[in-house]
């Protein structure tokens, strides 16, 4: 096996894992099939292993495979974290800087951050990957993440900005069909909108003493979006951040007094993308920004 691998081969063998096909990862890498083909040939070669086999539906990956894929795509990101350095090494305030947010934060709180920022840095090109999965920094997913818990790793350099509040909202609309609940108990006779599967961030409610599960729910839905257009939509009641709901005049805060909890907010990056401009710019505005949101999300 060679002691160094070919970048260009691993990104075409990815491609390949992607699309199924030689001829699927060649569109998408604006490649002909025969280069492809010769790149996954040559990884092979380098790894002295089979990666495909070919079946009716396509090219299928072998366990050689999959188990070096996480590898690949490490390098994929590390890859995409240098063009991101270098884009921002030179000429002042420029490059691109890559942030990662909960699907909450991500769409419904930081977008007029994001506009604001981009009104004063121009040069500044933003990615933002919208997931409720933690994106590793250390392994260079993205350069920021905007996180709901305290990051564990000492690598990070993270800042508590604040804390957001979560309750119980309802559309005016509803409330007025199906009347106000005045207890936890009468929410049972109520449509109740929730998570469909356990996840981190129900687990970690559970420990702070929300007991519902899925049965409870007449609408059930992981997407933190969909619960909140099902909120507004008038369908039931649903959870979403005080910040978000006092925002719109129709949405009505249920249920105050008896059912609240709160998480912290954390903006988080790797601490050797402290001295790289665009980082720190993107950084610390997010933090202030961060910051006077948290005041709008409390009780």
């Amino acid at each position: 096996m060679a002691d160094e691998l070919d970048w260009q081969l691993c990104r075409s063998f990815l491609a390949v894992l992607d699309e199924g096909s030689l001829s699927g990862a060649a569109r998408a890498l604006g490649l002909t099939q025969p280069t492809i083909g010769r790149h996954v040939e040559a990884l092979e070669q380098a790894l002295g292993t089979p990666l495909f086999v070919r079946s009716p539906q396509g090219l299928v990956p072998t366990e050689a495979a999959l188990e070096i894929r996480p590898h690949a795509e490490a390098m994929r990101a590390a890859a995409a974290s240098l063009r991101r350095a270098v884009s921002g090494a030179e000429g002042g305030a420029r490059g691109t800087v890559r942030l990662t947010a909960s699907e909450a934060v991500g769409a419904e709180v930081l977008p007029p951050m994001l506009a604001r920022f981009r009104a004063r840095h121009p040069g500044i090109a933003l990615e933002l990957v919208l997931s409720n999965r933690t994106q590793d920094l250390l392994k260079r997913e993205a350069d920021i993440a905007i996180r709901m818990v305290r990051p564990e790793q000492s690598a990070l350099l993270s800042r508590k900005v604040g804390v957001t509040t979560l309750g119980l909202h309802a559309h005016r609309d509803y409330l007025a069909r199906h009347g106000t609940p005045r207890s936890l108990e009468e929410l049972g006779g109520h449509a109740l909108i929730g998570f469909d599967k356990e996840s981190p961030s129900i687990q970690t409610l559970r420990a702070m003493g929300f007991q519902m599960g899925r049965e409870a729910f007449a609408f059930r839905t992981d997407s933190d979006l969909a619960q909140l257009a099902l909120i507004r939509a008038g369908a039931g009641i649903g959870v979403c951040q005080l910040g978000v709901a006092r925002r719109e005049e129709a949405l009505v805060h249920v249920l105050a007094e008896d059912f609240a909890f709160s998480l912290d907010l954390w903006v988080v990056m790797h601490e050797n993308l402290r001295t790289s401009e665009p980082m720190r710019l993107v950084y610390d505005h997010l933090a202030a920004e961060l910051k006077a949101y948290a005041l709008t999300s409390r009780r």
